[in-house]
């Protein structure tokens, strides 16, 4: 297939080799992978926030660029939820609302797609280590993204995967939210890195950049040996 890629704006800025190694993965597996620079942000924050109208714009010009893509492939639960779900909602009723639709049809998770889509669960990858798995929030609970990864993951030749008690649980980060409510959102934060640590995983895993900034700092300011990683930097390693 002619895979667009789409990358998210915190993969961009302060993770770019997450947005490589799906590249990587895609085309181990055959297929041609295309990326838009004309595309930025997805518009969510300003969705988020309830500034539908200034996320309009955003979001239209986005459905513009991938008008005809056969495939759009994103490395977040967050993005891609916000192509997948809510631009339907933003353009109920609206001009752009068909295509909306269309889009969010062509539009897929990272494992999601490997999964779901190419039918895909052993991508070649082997990495030895322990890892626990993050389930965030919109990937989870919009897109209803848990067992794509997790096949993904034990497929991984040397990986043992060990699930945490909290999995499910918001890490706190949450955009705006841990801009807004600081306090409650390291306190969520705190329960999730306990309850990664208490696995005695060499990793915490996830298939949301976001979350991984939010894990990876409270850890890193704890001075705590359990170090983050996306999904597709794990499918990516192959053996020495």
């Amino acid at each position: 297939m002619r895979v667009h890629l789409f990358v998210p704006c915190y993969t961009d800025q302060c993770f770019p080799q997450t947005a490589w190694d799906m590249v990587h993965v895609l085309e181990r597996l055959g297929h041609e992978v295309v990326f838009d620079e004309g595309i930025t942000c997805c518009g969510q924050p300003g969705f988020n926030s309830g500034y539908w109208d200034e996320a309009r714009p955003i979001a239209a010009r986005v459905i513009e660029r991938l008008a005809e893509a056969e495939a759009v492939v994103i490395g977040s639960g967050s993005c891609g939820a916000m192509l997948k779900v809510f631009y339907p909602q933003l353009f109920q009723e609206r001009a752009e609302e068909s295509a909306a639709r269309s889009l969010a049809e062509r539009t897929w998770e990272f494992s999601q797609f490997l999964v779901d889509k190419l039918g895909v669960t052993d991508v070649g990858a082997s990495f030895p280590a322990k890892v626990t798995f993050h389930d965030g929030c919109h990937g989870l609970r919009e897109l209803r993204v848990q067992e794509q990864p997790r096949a993904l993951l034990r497929a991984v030749r040397d990986l043992e995967l060990i699930e945490m008690a909290e999995a499910e649980s918001c890490c706190g980060f949450g955009g705006t939210f841990a801009i807004k409510n600081a306090p409650i959102s390291i306190a969520m934060g705190d329960v999730k890195c306990a309850s990664a640590l208490e696995t005695g995983a060499d990793y915490v895993v996830s298939n949301d950049t976001s979350c991984l900034m939010q894990i990876d700092g409270l850890l890193k300011r704890q001075q705590k040996p359990l170090q983050s990683l996306h999904l597709a930097t794990v499918l990516a390693s192959r053996p020495a």
